[in-house]
Parts: C-alpha cells; sequence; structure tokens
C-alpha cells in the first residue's frame, strides 16, 4: 500500500481542525494565544541575534572555571 498519500492534510482535514480549535478555545481566546506565541518567537530570535557581553562572557568562565576545580 502506497502510504506517501496519507501525509498530506487536505482542506476538509484543516476545516475539521480549525472548528474543534473553535470550540476548545473560544474565539476570543485564540487571538490571545497567537500574540503570546509570536512574543515568544520573537523574544527567542532576538536572544540568539544577540552577541554575548562582557559580562556574559565572564560568568561563563567563572562558571566553567569553578566546574573543573570542583572536587566533587
Amino acid at each position: 500500500m502506497n502510504t506517501a498519500h496519507l501525509a498530506f492534510i487536505g482542506t476538509q482535514e484543516i476545516i475539521i481542525i480549525v472548528v474543534i480549535i473553535l470550540l476548545l478555545f473560544g474565539g476570543k481566546k485564540i487571538p490571545e494565544l497567537m500574540r503570546g506565541l509570536g512574543r515568544g518567537v520573537k523574544e527567542f530570535k532576538e536572544g540568539q541575534r544577540e552577541e554575548p557581553t562582557a559580562e556574559d562572557t565572564d560568568a561563563t568562565h567563572t562558571r566553567r572555571n569553578d566546574s573543573i576545580n570542583d572536587p566533587r
């Protein structure tokens, strides 16, 4: 049996998923959820673009040295 066509989602499936999401969360809650998701993605991308400051670099080296010298 060829299962390659089972991986694609059709229009009917998308409509059913959207209706179920609307029933579960309601129309007022979905924009809030998407807004929070968008803010999270934005903060994640900004965090990856930032270069480490001198304080961050010093703290990282200090933690590494502490773990190396720790006799545990």
